[in-house]
């Protein structure tokens, strides 16, 4: 018989199992007084540790499926965490950031061989997302939006060159669908059936489309706040809406809970690492569409910080891969509102959450979670910040319009500028 010993515990996923009463009296009569957990007895006592052997070969078979990344790594305290398709924060509380083997990438991947490719996707920069090399493209034709001169609208800003990126132009109306494609990647890795998230509108709309093409159900958690219109897309798409009384913090917690409860797939761009993987690359396509010629400057809106976050590293991993010489700064715009990343980079404090009174309900974030990575990515850049009213706003959308025929979302229409 094999000789048993009491495990040394190991960091765990909750899932939900029901054993006889006297399994668990006997076990957790075993483990009193070690720092044994019920999982790791329950793992190690399989017949001939079956179980555990099983474990180890799988998570050796993932880890060998992405050659070019080693590991996750969390921003705030630097331990690493292998790179398995159900990733998320680190036990310390911060995010974790996916770090690549530039190395190993040169070696696959050169901008001759990118020209040449047909796949015009996101999916076209595979060496450069987190993704195992069988793992099919996602249904939808997400990625590789116009990018747009725009003389016109430069004269009027006092701009030499200006281009507009429309990322209008992807599936479900928004740059969202890089993040939804990247989720519905990995949840088909973890062997997942259902995905959910919270949102106040973009992402719960990219994730119910991007997933109802891949058969997959979702699961939305929404602030009650946020605008019908959108609630009518998510049910065309069939997914599950859960309206939460309360603020967008309030209704995040509530599908935290429930994702832990249940074993869905997490959605939520503040625990999943991979999002803002699928999110650089609007900064891959840019550079491409620029023939690898750096701007001074991006601008882009922040909510939770996540697009800007994988902005600067979809341009940082270009530059550690030779394809551009230099990093432009970035201009970070949020609601005058609801700015607290802004407002920690002016102030050069830490950031405080804020009332979400703005508009702008897609980047109404009062407790952004992922405040860490955007203002890293706003100090790395020496970036700026502009904060905007919602007269502001709307004032924009129309000058967009009218000067590069862009159709920027539409305002409620009690709100909307005179025509």
């Amino acid at each position: 018989m094999r000789k048993f010993k009491i495990p040394k515990p190991e960091s765990t996923t909750n899932k939900t199992i029901r054993f006889p009463n006297s399994v668990i009296d006997a076990v957790e009569e075993a483990i009193r007084g070690t720092e044994c957990t019920f999982s790791a007895f329950v793992i190690e006592a399989t017949p001939g540790g079956s179980l555990r052997i099983f474990w180890r070969r799988k998570r050796q078979k993932r880890s060998n499926a992405m050659k070019h990344v080693l590991y996750g790594k969390c921003v705030k305290c630097g331990k690493t965490y292998d790179a398995v398709p159900d990733l998320t924060n680190c036990e310390c509380g911060g995010i974790l950031d996916i770090v690549y083997d530039y190395d190993y990438i040169r070696t696959r991947l050169t901008k001759e061989k990118l020209a040449a490719r047909q796949d015009h996707t996101m999916w076209r920069y595979r060496e450069l997302l987190p993704v195992e090399e069988d793992t099919p493209n996602t249904p939808l034709r997400v990625g590789w939006s116009p990018l747009y001169e725009e003389p016109r609208l430069a004269e009027q800003l006092g701009l030499k060159r200006l281009w507009v990126k429309d990322d209008g132009q992807n599936p479900t109306a928004s740059l969202k669908d890089r993040a939804s494609a990247m989720a519905v990647a990995k949840a088909r890795e973890a062997g997942a059936k259902v995905i959910a998230c919270s949102s106040t509108g973009n992402a719960a709309s990219s994730l119910a489309g991007n997933a109802a093409a891949a058969g997959l159900k979702t699961y939305i958690f929404r602030p009650l706040r946020a605008p019908k219109g959108k609630v009518a897309q998510l049910m065309t798409f069939g997914a599950t809406v859960i309206s939460v009384q309360g603020s967008y913090e309030e209704t995040f917690e509530l599908s935290k809970q429930a994702i832990d409860r249940w074993g869905w797939y997490n959605r939520n761009a503040a625990i999943n690492p991979y999002l803002s993987e699928g999110k650089k690359t609007v900064a891959l396509e840019i550079m491409e569409q620029l023939s690898w010629q750096v701007p001074d400057y991006i601008a882009i809106s922040v909510g939770d910080g996540c697009t800007i976050a994988g902005l600067w590293k979809g341009l940082k991993d270009l530059y550690a891969i030779g394809f551009i010489d230099r990093l432009p700064r970035l201009i970070s715009a949020q609601a005058e509102g609801c700015c607290p990343i802004n407002r920690a980079i002016a102030e050069n404090k830490p950031w405080e959450p804020m009332e979400e009174n703005t508009l702008a309900d897609s980047i109404a974030v009062g407790v952004p979670r992922n405040a860490d990575k955007a203002l890293m990515a706003i100090r790395e850049s020496d970036g700026i910040v502009v904060n905007v009213s919602d007269e502001e706003i709307m004032a924009a959308q129309k000058l967009l319009g009218r000067t590069c025929g862009v159709f920027g979302r539409r305002p409620p229409a009690s709100l909307a500028p005179p025509a």
